[in-house]
C-alpha cells in the first residue's frame, strides 16, 4: 500500500467581495490530489483536498517541500499494518521532517491541504465516510445531523442596506436559523444600522453573529462592544489581531455575550496560549479553529486534546471555513457545528448534493470519504485534476 503522487493546481476564487480587512479579488487556493495504489469499487482511491478560504494558494510549498517527503519516504513507513490502512500521522510526520518548530505561517496551509486529502484517502480505503471512521477510532457516537450558520454579509461594490438584508433573508428561508455578517469595514455608526437593519429583517426567526476578521484595536474593538452589547447577538467574532490575546482579554470585560476566535490560530501550541491568556469564557465563547488552514486534522486532534484539557467542551468548537472536511470533524468528534458559505467560494463551500438546512442543521449522506464525490460541481474538478 502506498501513496503514488501528490498534484496540485492553483485555481482562482477570485470575487469582488470584502470583509473588513482584504479583499478577495485576487485570491487563490490549491486543489490537491492524493494518488495511491489501492482499488475501491472497480476505482483507484484517490483522496482529495483544497485549503479554506481566505488563505491564498500553497502551490509552491506543496511542491517544493511537501509532495516530495511524502513521495520519497519509505511506503512502508507511512501505513498502519494494524489498520490496514494508511497512516495519516505518519504521512503528516513525513511532511513535517526538517522543518523547525514554530514560525507557522503559510506551511501550516500547505500540510492541511495534503493532510484533508489523506484523511479522504484513508476513509475511502476504510469505505467509510470520514465522520464515522473518526468516531470509532475515538469510540465515540457518530451524529450525521449538524448545526451550521450561514455566513455571509460582506461589503460589496455599490451593495446597500437593503441588499444586505435581502441576502440574510435569503438564508432564513433556506433554513438556518443562525447568520452572519462582517462588520468593521465602515464607521461604527454605519454599521450600527447595518446590523439594525438586519435585525428587523430577521424579526426574531433567527439569530445574528458578526465578525470584525481582527480589524479593532482595543479601543475600537470596545466602541463596538458597547454598541452591541445590548442586541443579543449570537457572537461578536475576531475583534482584533488573532494574536493580541490582551485584547481579546480585556474585551471580555466590556463584552457579556458570547466571542468568538480562533480561525487565523494554526496549532495546538496557539490554542493553548489562547486558553490561557485570552480570557475566553468556557461557559459561552466559541472556539473556530479550522483544520484546513491548521496544519489539518492530525494536528487538529492535538488541538481537541488541549482544548479537553483546559477543561472546555468541544461544543464549544465551531470551525471556520465553510468546507465538507470540518463537517465531517464535526459530526464524527461532536463538534458545536460548522460555518457554511451558501453563496459563496464556489465550488468549495456547501454541501454534498440534495443535503438542505432543516431548522439550522445538515444530514450527511453515508458517502465514502469526505463525500467529495456528492457534490458534482466540485468533484469535476477533482476528477479533472486526478486524470
Amino acid at each position: 500500500m502506498r501513496i503514488v503522487d501528490v498534484r496540485e493546481i492553483t485555481r482562482p476564487i477570485a470575487s469582488p467581495i470584502r470583509n473588513a480587512y482584504i479583499d478577495f479579488s485576487k485570491m487563490t487556493s490549491s486543489l490537491v490530489a492524493v494518488v495511491t495504489d489501492q482499488v475501491r469499487d472497480g476505482k483507484t482511491v484517490i483522496g482529495y483536498g483544497f485549503n479554506s478560504n481566505g488563505r491564498y494558494g500553497q502551490g509552491g510549498l506543496i511542491r517544493e517541500r511537501f509532495r516530495d517527503r511524502v513521495l520519497e519516504a519509505d511506503p512502508k513507513s507511512l501505513v498502519n499494518a494494524a489498520w490496514d490502512n494508511l497512516d495519516p500521522d505518519a504521512v503528516w510526520a513525513a511532511m513535517m521532517k526538517n522543518e523547525k518548530p514554530g514560525g507557522h505561517g503559510e506551511r501550516s496551509v500547505a500540510v492541511g491541504t495534503i493532510d484533508m486529502a489523506v484523511w479522504d484517502a484513508v476513509a475511502k480505503i476504510a469505505g467509510k465516510p470520514l465522520f464515522r471512521l473518526l468516531a470509532e477510532r475515538h469510540g465515540i457516537e457518530a451524529d450525521p445531523r449538524v448545526f451550521v450558520y450561514a455566513a455571509g454579509g460582506y461589503y460589496y461594490p455599490g451593495k446597500d442596506t437593503s441588499q444586505l438584508c435581502a441576502e440574510m433573508r435569503s438564508y432564513l428561508d433556506r433554513g438556518y436559523t443562525v447568520v452572519k455578517m462582517k462588520i468593521g469595514g465602515d464607521s461604527v455608526d454605519a454599521d450600527r444600522g447595518r446590523i439594525e437593519a438586519v435585525l428587523r429583517e430577521l424579526d426574531g426567526k433567527a439569530r445574528l453573529a458578526v465578525d470584525a476578521n481582527g480589524r479593532f484595536d482595543l479601543e475600537t474593538a470596545i466602541a463596538y462592544a458597547k454598541m452591541m452589547r445590548g442586541y443579543g447577538l449570537f457572537w461578536y467574532e475576531e475583534a482584533g489581531d488573532p494574536l493580541d490575546y490582551q485584547l481579546q482579554a480585556a474585551l471580555a470585560e466590556f463584552y457579556p455575550g458570547p466571542m468568538a476566535t480562533g480561525e487565523n490560530l494554526f496549532s495546538h501550541q496557539d490554542a493553548r496560549n489562547l486558553l490561557r491568556h485570552g480570557g475566553m469564557r468556557a461557559d459561552r465563547d466559541f472556539l473556530q479553529f479550522d483544520c484546513a488552514l491548521s496544519y489539518g486534522l492530525c494536528e487538529f486532534q492535538r488541538t481537541l486534546g488541549v482544548i479537553r484539557d483546559a477543561g472546555w467542551s468541544w461544543r464549544r468548537v465551531v470551525p471556520h471555513g465553510g468546507h465538507q472536511m470540518s463537517l465531517m470533524i464535526a459530526a464524527g468528534l461532536g463538534l458545536g457545528g460548522n460555518e457554511s458559505y451558501p453563496d459563496l467560494f464556489q465550488p468549495y463551500g456547501g454541501f454534498p448534493d440534495g443535503v438542505r438546512v432543516e431548522d439550522g442543521f445538515v444530514t450527511l449522506p453515508e458517502l465514502p470519504g469526505i463525500g467529495f464525490e456528492g457534490k458534482s460541481d466540485l468533484y469535476a474538478q477533482m476528477r479533472a485534476l486526478a486524470e
